[in-house]
């Protein structure tokens, strides 16, 4: 496929690309439910994998025909996480895309130097949606250190970007596991859930994981 120039300048990830980032991504979470359930249900309400599985195998059938641009494949995904995935993961990953679409607003691409504005936008409509901070032992404890890593990346070469991106969520993510909760129904157990991974945290870190993987097969 011929590259464009996206607004930053360097190589680009189209709509092509993101659309094969989040069907990735729906069959990974099939794999990875069981265990997203299990970490949920240590701390949780124990449906974070069957939720996150469902919303997003809607998510990929509503890509399969997909023929809009960027801005509006992430806008679709929102909608879809809203209206299929349960308990708070839906609100929170629904108002990431919601965002990260408003920015993406008449661009057909993005660029090594976009993606930390791009993971801000999801990170802030996170942190406001879910009246959040860091060390709260959740899926914000990935997000808002991502946005360092890209924009220190900005300048690296898009699989080294991404492949940053990819270990710097699983690192967070393992961090959480240290976090006392303070927000949501792990909160009810105080200093109990000190030992525990935060399960959006996880699948936060699978999303950005899938993305390096699944764009390092496009071949970029």
């Amino acid at each position: 496929m011929t590259r464009v120039k996206s607004f930053s300048g360097g190589v680009d990830v189209q709509v092509t690309e993101a659309v094969a980032w989040f069907q990735a991504y729906a069959d990974r979470l099939q794999q990875e439910k069981e265990h997203l359930t299990e970490l949920d249900s240590r701390i949780g309400d124990g449906d974070h994998g069957a939720n996150m599985a469902r919303g997003w195998k809607a998510v990929k059938e509503e890509l399969e025909s997909f023929d809009q641009g960027l801005s509006e494949c992430f806008m679709q995904v929102s909608k879809t996480l809203i209206a299929k995935v349960g308990g708070a993961s839906g609100p929170l990953y629904g108002t990431a895309f919601l965002r990260m679409s408003m920015k993406l607003k008449g661009e057909a691409s993005v660029s090594p130097g976009d993606w930390a504005e791009l993971i801000q936008a999801g990170a802030e409509g996170i942190r406001q949606r879910g009246k959040v901070s860091g060390g709260e032992k959740t899926m914000y404890d990935v997000w808002a250190p991502l946005v360092d890593a890209a924009r220190d990346g900005a300048d690296l070469e898009e699989t080294v970007l991404l492949r940053s991106l990819a270990e710097t969520a699983r690192e967070k993510a393992e961090a959480t596991r240290e976090m006392k909760a303070t927000k949501g129904r792990a909160s009810y157990l105080g200093e109990r859930s000190i030992g525990h991974l935060d399960p959006g945290a996880v699948s936060t870190a699978l999303l950005f994981e899938v993305l390096c993987d699944t764009l390092s097969r496009e071949g970029m």
